[in-house]
């Protein structure tokens, strides 16, 4: 019976280690608009049009993004971010001809726009062209642009777009930026959905408020494909400035960034990125959770943990407690003379007691010799000692010292005062008592 308690603890552990490694574990899922996903909201559609337009080896599909690798002619689409972007970086390649496209509603590329000051706002909720007469599904038409009053045409990206199906959009809004696409609206003003710039009279960057509109989904949508071929194509086409025909990095969701553009970074720039990247960590475990490998580790420690417990308490040998009641008591709590040897003897005890032990018995010997019924002062028992002529007057000034020595350990002690007696000198205290009461016995010995 006594064994119960610990099966039914083994047992609870083992289920609880079992539960949370189940409950840390959570399946590798494709995130939506992932550039290698197949299903219905993944991008790969788009990776496959965009190969087609320039050709496989001038598109990049990248799981960390390279600023050091990259050069003016470059471009970079960027779909619904859930990191944030490193604006020196991005603005650096800009600054030097390169091309960025981001695509994204409701993740993290807002605090990159908002460098550019570009303000995401909510799209119209009364479209006045829709799919199906869903709200939702609300269409978008190019944005013709006007110079000095007159109609230059669309921009490049929309040069083949009729409408473009969105998929719960949001809406960009800038004072100063080229309107690519935009969002027609009943009884309130017309939205924004695309925008473009130039960025130092050479890089472009391209924002759009719905990501979904590249998904694979949508792109069966024949104006929603020609806008992807036309963005691929706009992001590396040739500049004004020069020829470009670059490659196009394509990266999506949780990606990860190093280096510094034009390689020119410093030390110190080395240990902010891994100082970034350890806040980004941070960040993510806050908003997302652990990792599945952090999860899955911690759920191998703790099961691990409980089978060594398990085996620990298994394996132990336990030795039978004597009840208290038949157990001896021990001679420190026990009476007379074997409890007083037993706290004399104690290590614990201060050896100051044992010399007032034997100052007592040193007193009560000589105050039985000289006829004291009762233990008289120090002065009164030498003065007896030297008219009885019971010691050698050698030994009544041995005992003369002997008693002043004991008295100042007894004064200290009383005084609650530091005593620091060594064990030789208790020893020697020890031989010197001994040898006068030894004395004083054969003297009684020989009078009677």
């Amino acid at each position: 019976m006594p064994a119960l308690p610990f099966l039914r603890l083994r047992a609870l552990l083992c289920a609880l280690a079992a539960w949370l490694a189940m409950a840390c574990w959570v399946p590798d899922a494709q995130a939506a608009f992932g550039f290698n996903d197949d299903g219905w909201e993944g991008t790969s559609a788009f990776r496959k049009l965009a190969r087609s337009k320039l050709g496989k080896d001038r598109v990049a599909l990248v799981a960390t993004l390279d600023w050091e690798e990259l050069t003016p002619a470059d471009g970079i689409v960027i779909v619904h971010p859930d990191v944030t972007v490193d604006y020196s970086e991005a603005s650096a390649f800009l600054r030097a001809g390169g091309r960025i496209a981001l695509l994204d509603d409701f993740g993290r590329g807002n605090e990159l726009l908002k460098r550019f000051q570009i303000e995401r706002i909510a799209a119209p909720s009364r479209p006045a062209l829709t799919l199906r007469g869903n709200a939702n599904l609300a269409i978008a038409v190019p944005a013709i642009q006007v110079v000095a009053g007159h109609e230059q045409g669309r921009h490049p990206v929309v040069a083949n777009v009729q409408q473009l199906v969105t998929n719960h959009p949001s809406a960009l809004r800038h004072p100063n930026l080229t309107p690519v696409l935009k969002l027609t609206a009943r009884g309130e003003p017309d939205a924004t959905l695309a925008v473009t710039g130039i960025i130092a009279d050479k890089g472009r960057l391209f924002a759009m408020a719905d990501p979904s509109a590249i998904i694979n989904l949508m792109l069966r949508y024949p104006g929603n494909r020609n806008f992807a071929g036309g963005l691929a194509e706009y992001l590396v086409e040739d500049d004004e400035w020069g020829t470009r025909s670059g490659k196009l990095y394509l990266v999506a969701n949780r990606f990860k960034q190093r280096g510094h553009y034009g390689g020119d970074g410093e030390f110190s720039d080395d240990i902010e990125d891994y100082v970034d990247g350890f806040k980004d960590l941070i960040e993510d475990t806050h908003r997302d959770g652990l990792p599945d490998w952090a999860a899955m580790v911690l759920a191998a420690a703790v099961a691990i943990g409980a089978a060594a417990f398990m085996i620990t308490v298994s394996t132990k040998s336990y030795r039978g407690t004597v009840p208290r009641f038949a157990r001896a008591t021990p001679l420190i709590a026990q009476g007379g003379a074997a409890g007083r040897a037993a706290v004399l003897t104690a290590p614990t005890t201060h050896r100051a007691l044992a010399l007032m032990e034997l100052k007592a018995a040193l007193d009560e010997a000589l105050s039985h010799r000289l006829g004291f019924a009762s233990r008289p002062g120090r002065d009164e028992l030498l003065r007896q000692l030297e008219r009885q002529d019971v010691l050698q007057p050698d030994q009544r000034a041995e005992v003369a010292k002997l008693l002043s020595e004991l008295e100042r350990t007894e004064s200290a002690v009383a005084a609650q005062q530091p005593v620091r007696i060594a064990r030789s000198y208790l020893q020697q205290m020890h031989r010197r008592v001994t040898s006068i009461m030894t004395e004083l016995e054969k003297r009684s010995d020989e009078s009677a």
